[in-house]
């Protein structure tokens, strides 16, 4: 068998279901005859977006997976394996290479070479014989250890190689890692003495499904417990210990919290500094107990008393039992489920005038209430664009089951949520998927709204417009004045309704709820819809540190 057809067969042992590209690439003929779903994109990095969201809502059960051509394909696709290189998300990158004689030539684009700085694992197959090898070495990292893209380039030529007969390839093993128990007994010892424990969840606990292990924990210990982006949707926002979820917006509970706590337990995150990322404290009277499945994650930005290397799962229950040979009941949450509560109620309080707005232009933070209000959020997945639908949507947001909430920010490059999205609804077609953003972000991969009719992928789209780049005004003010640099305009609702979906323009506040569930209506019939909400523009994000209107 040839080179592609090898692959295509590899890929279906390994469970992969799901194929997106752009031509040209030999592969994606090749997992069409395997009946491996081929779907593509109007760019490039669409098609990785919507494979990264394949392998977070899967917890890399399934591999998301994405080819293209060489040269400006593969150019193209280099955001994108970037954004899940940031993310720690496992995806396959098959870009096609130039012929073997000349993929080394100055000038010629090299996947593996140019990909080396945001990938776990490069290697090409320049040898049919050795695919198997080659794929194996692949899968293997792509299933253990931290989770991030592995690149397998392919020159237009060895795709017509010759694989010997019959192919030998048996699907990897999967690998955990537990902590060391010694490290596990000092862990322990710090946070039973903790008087203001704080457990921060990251996505390790998604990749780990630790989530009864997570909430058994908080309520052994009466402990709050926030999640990053990532992480959120990890526990449960509903429960009486939950702080929520921050990131460059924040809300009043977590900055409390994290602000008076004297130790912060991390959980499946790498506590790395970022804009986009809660600004953790560090000091005298503040001591960090981390646990992570990479140790470079460890003293990185965060000074940590004790590191804890491991499955998120396998770590919480080696903690739980430690922590149970001196605390044999859950200790009283009562004092501390109260204390968030009415430190949210104080916070909510600032933010009811833009919640509850009634004016025109409408408030975003009217829609995103509105929208809450609506859908049933148990079986609700969404996510968001960067900048401002993020910070609008994250502080307010309660999910309240397991990857309900797609969440990322090491990276934030725009027009990332619609495809997340499309893959979500590929993975569950049976719940609402949406995804937020704003018309920034829509310049970005618009487009691929046609590719949601065309795969009749029924998402819905939230569009916040409010025909600028809001948060750069304060930044540009001389090339807004003189140029209007910063001024955007487009009738998106009719784009949608001219590549055969579902759009509606809202203007008025009373008209809000209705248009949320009339696109729920046509998501339930197949349709993918597009609400344009036109928006006021607004700059004010909660950063509970900073009084009110900064």
């Amino acid at each position: 068998m040839k080179t592609s057809d090898a692959m295509a067969e590899i890929l279906k042992r390994e469970g992969v279901k799901y194929l997106f590209g752009y031509p040209r690439n030999a592969l994606l003929d090749a997992a069409a005859k395997k009946d491996i779903r081929t779907i593509i994109v109007r760019q490039e990095r669409t098609g990785l977006h919507m494979a990264d969201a394949v392998s977070r809502l899967t917890r890399g059960e399934i591999i998301g997976a994405f080819c293209m051509q060489h040269g400006p394909g593969a150019e193209n696709a280099y955001g994108g394996v970037a954004q899940a290189y940031a993310d720690s998300v496992p995806i396959l990158v098959v870009p096609q290479g130039y012929a073997r004689k000349n993929m080394y030539l100055p000038y010629n684009y090299n996947s593996t070479i140019q990909m080396r700085g945001i990938a776990k694992h490069n290697e090409p197959i320049l040898l049919g014989a050795e695919t198997p090898h080659v794929m194996r070495r692949a899968f293997t990292q792509l299933r253990n250890g931290r989770p991030q893209p592995v690149v397998v380039e392919v020159p237009f030529d060895a795709f017509d190689d010759e694989v010997p007969e019959p192919l030998n390839y048996t699907p990897v093993y999967k690998t955990k890692a537990a902590p060391d128990p010694e490290a596990v007994v000092k862990a322990a010892k710090i946070i039973a003495e903790a008087k203001n424990l704080v457990i921060h969840a990251g996505q390790g606990v998604h990749w780990a499904a630790a989530y009864a292990e997570l909430q058994e924990l908080a309520e052994l210990l009466g402990a709050p417990v926030s999640t990053s982006l990532p992480g959120k949707s990890a526990f449960n926002e509903r429960h009486p210990l939950s702080l929520g979820s921050g990131g460059h917006g924040i809300n009043g509970q977590v900055w409390k919290f994290i602000s008076e706590a004297d130790v912060i337990f991390g959980i499946g995150c790498s506590f790395t500094e970022s804009s986009f990322a809660i600004q953790f404290p560090q000091g005298p009277g503040k001591r960090y107990i981390h646990s992570t499945i990479d140790p470079v994650d460890f003293n990185k930005t965060v000074r940590s008393d004790v590191g804890l290397v491991g499955d998120a799962k396998l770590v919480l229950k080696a903690l739980i039992a430690e922590l149970r040979k001196t605390i044999t009941a859950n200790r009283d949450a009562t004092q501390v489920a109260q204390k968030i509560k009415a430190v949210e109620a104080e916070w909510i309080k600032l933010w009811l005038p833009k919640i509850t707005s009634d004016k025109s232009p409408l408030s975003p933070y009217r829609v995103l209430h509105d929208l809450q209000k609506t859908v049933d959020i148990d079986n609700t997945i969404i996510t968001h664009d960067a900048g401002s639908p993020r910070d609008q949507l994250v502080p307010f947001w309660k999910s309240t089951t397991p990857l309900s909430y797609i969440g990322w920010g090491k990276t934030t490059q725009l027009g990332f949520g619609l495809p997340l999205a499309m893959g979500a609804k590929l993975v569950h077609p049976d719940k609402l998927c949406i995804n937020v953003w704003g018309d920034a972000a829509i310049g970005f991969t618009g487009m691929d709204f046609e590719t949601a009719v065309r795969d009749k992928l029924p998402i819905m789209s939230i569009l916040l417009n409010n025909f600028t780049m809001a948060i750069e005004l304060p930044i540009m003010p001389n090339a807004t004045q003189k140029f209007r640099a910063t001024d955007i305009s487009g009738d998106y609702a009719a784009m949608a309704r001219a590549f055969g979906g579902y759009g509606e323009r809202v203007t008025k506040v009373e008209d809000i709820v209705p248009a949320i569930k009339r696109g729920i209506e046509q998501t339930q019939k197949g349709v993918p819809v597009l609400l344009e909400f036109i928006t006021e523009q607004e700059t004010e994000v909660s950063r509970p540190w900073l009084p009110a209107g900064k």
